[in-house]
């Protein structure tokens, strides 16, 4: 599975390490990202979820529910 985060969306970006004589070197930047499982009242059963850390910042504050009909409207995730 890629290093997507399946709530927020957040995935790796590319950019330059920078040496002290200013050479450039290609790198990528990784999501701070999480296996976690969370537990669904109304389903009754646990949900597996690659998230990152603002995306766990984000269902403590919305809910998991919430979160999960967004991230599902936006097509981060397709199925839980």
């Amino acid at each position: 599975m890629s290093r997507i985060c399946q709530v927020t969306g957040k995935k790796a970006m590319t950019g330059n390490n920078v040496s002290h004589s200013k050479r450039r070197t290609k790198r990528k930047f990784y999501p701070n990202l999480f296996e976690k499982k969370y537990y669904l009242t109304e389903e009754d059963r646990w949900v597996s979820l690659k998230i990152s850390a603002a995306g766990i910042r984000l269902i403590s504050k919305k809910g998991i529910s919430a979160v999960l009909r967004e991230a599902k409207e936006k097509g981060f995730i397709t199925k839980y």
